[in-house]
């Protein structure tokens, strides 16, 4: 194995899930390359939560790992070779990758929500392959330039953020917004910078971990609360919400996903304001819904975004949004590395999102 995990025959590697807790670097043959389609050298990957927990359960929600599987969709690269109707970008241009292609033929593609595309061709979600790897082909279309004054770093972060800024668009922040952010990981933290980006005046955030609330402290948020994992504790916590807030927490965003974060949720927001539930921690939950209902608290829900990545690069190229303080380790691309890679994430502590440069 050479530099960067390329084999010496020149072979394109990548990062194969094998099955639980096996990760082997090794060949990736290509698909060939269609005439809207370009051929990325891949340089900056970041592992996501959801790479974390196929890894160690299989499985993410309902998509299970039933065969072996390139891991890791957060990315960026340089473009290496383009199909012969490509006009969008040229070879060497540097590009953030949005991972996901819809079919453009259901009703969902068709009225411009493609995220939710029942065919949707996500990487690294099974059985599609992800980007962990020397190289991929992808869409041009998917493959945006990045602004000169950004990193490839910054590009492979614009899929964490995106979530962050979907969150905010689906709850219509703005400038008279008071916002509550349960869970301080990674979307917790981008969804406080979205938030602050798209004029939040005040942003209060929990969280179970005090490294963590730390952070997010250090990222702009007005008054950080350490909560427990017991359900009793709700009561007091959400009076300590309130009084941090000084006034009515119009949005609230759940970035957890568990029957405890989404009554915290529903109780610490004002009559008329709205739940944006962000994490899927729980499949099914236990919440005081009629309560809530009674005082016309709305519930939205997200999944993954859409048509974010301009924004994501105009917010981090005009300097708005600084998403470089959120990577805290880097690692090459070699066996040892990428497994000492998912187990500092898997770890969490101090790990906030952990980059691979390739």
């Amino acid at each position: 194995m050479g530099k960067g995990g390329i084999s010496g025959d020149g072979e394109n590697m990548a990062a194969w899930l094998l099955g639980v807790n096996n990760l082997k670097i090794q060949p990736y043959k290509l698909p060939p390359l269609g005439p809207n389609d370009v051929k990325i050298n891949i340089k900056a990957v970041g592992i996501c939560g959801s790479d974390v927990h196929y890894l160690k359960h299989g499985r993410c929600g309902d998509y299970m790992v039933t065969e072996p599987m390139v891991i890791g969709h957060e990315c960026a690269g340089i473009v290496a070779e383009v199909g012969s109707e490509v006009k969008s970008v040229v070879v060497g241009d540097r590009v953030a990758l949005e991972p996901g292609i819809g079919c453009w033929h259901c009703s969902q593609c068709k009225g411009g929500s493609y995220n939710l595309c029942p065919d949707m061709k996500f990487f690294a979600t099974p059985p599609i392959h992800g980007s962990l790897a020397n190289q991929v082909v992808h869409p041009a279309e998917l493959c945006f330039k990045l602004p000169e004054n950004l990193s490839l770093e910054e590009g492979a972060m614009c899929e964490p953020l995106s979530v962050g800024i979907h969150a905010c668009r689906r709850a219509n922040v703005g400038a008279e917004t008071t916002v509550l952010i349960v869970g301080a990981g990674p979307i917790g933290l981008v969804t406080l910078l979205a938030a602050r980006a798209y004029g939040a005046p005040k942003v209060v955030i929990v969280d179970v971990d005090s490294h963590r609330l730390s952070v997010a402290k250090k990222l702009g948020a007005d008054a950080i609360i350490q909560v427990s994992t017991k359900s009793e504790d709700i009561g007091n916590e959400v009076e300590q919400i309130q009084k941090a807030m000084g006034v009515g927490v119009d949005v609230t965003f759940d970035c957890v996903g568990f029957s405890k974060t989404m009554t915290t949720a529903l109780n610490a927001t004002t009559s008329g304001g709205k739940v944006c539930l962000v994490g899927m921690g729980h499949n099914e939950m236990s919440v005081p819904l009629t309560p809530a209902a009674a005082r016309e608290v709305d519930i939205v829900g997200i999944f993954r975004y859409k048509n974010t990545w301009p924004t994501c690069l105009e917010l981090l190229s005009s300097g708005k949004i600084d998403v470089k303080p959120l990577i805290t380790h880097r690692f090459g691309f070699s066996q040892s590395e990428v497994e000492e890679a998912f187990e500092t994430s898997a770890r969490g502590s101090d790990a906030i999102k952990v980059m691979f440069n390739l």
